[in-house]
């Protein structure tokens, strides 16, 4: 599984606001390797990214999610489920990415083959890929059975 983000980049605002973002993200990818490998990647453009998409080799290929305000919204236990069948249909590699400033186009938003919100506000790219990281992890402990979302 990746994480993805196009654009991403240190804010000039305070030496530790994006290192705490990605302290946390760290964190959470730390807490899933108990249950699946998970890398990161930012990528300058758009094109980048799913250049590198196509280049990934797995048995099924990649299975790009693109977030996106206007996309699928699950509940925690939906995308939990979602990405248990997901691994359970043999699916060897997800990629999730958070889009350009801009949003991704009409084209770059067909070639996904999941539309996928966090809601309907707009996040930060640091504060989306928290959000995204801990729901991958929560999703996993779902599966698991682990008590982590129970006790939320």
């Amino acid at each position: 599984m990746t994480l993805a983000a196009i654009g991403l980049r240190a804010r000039s605002s305070g030496p530790s606001r994006a290192s705490d973002f990605e302290h946390l993200v760290d964190t959470y990818l730390a807490r899933t390797a108990a249950f699946a490998e998970v890398e990161t990647a930012v990528f300058r453009s758009a094109e980048a990214f799913f250049e590198a998409a196509d280049r990934q080799r797995s048995r099924t290929g990649s299975l790009v999610v693109l977030l996106d305000g206007r996309g699928k919204r699950f509940s925690s236990e939906e995308f939990a489920r979602w990405i248990g069948s997901m691994r359970d249909e043999g699916q060897q590699r997800i990629v999730f990415a958070i889009g350009p400033a801009d949003g991704w186009s009409e084209a770059e938003r067909a070639r996904a083959h999941l539309l996928l919100s966090l809601g309907p506000m707009t996040l930060p790219h640091e504060l989306a890929r928290v959000v995204l990281s801990e729901q991958v992890y929560r999703a996993f402990t779902i599966l698991a059975g682990h008590p982590y979302h129970t006790g939320h």
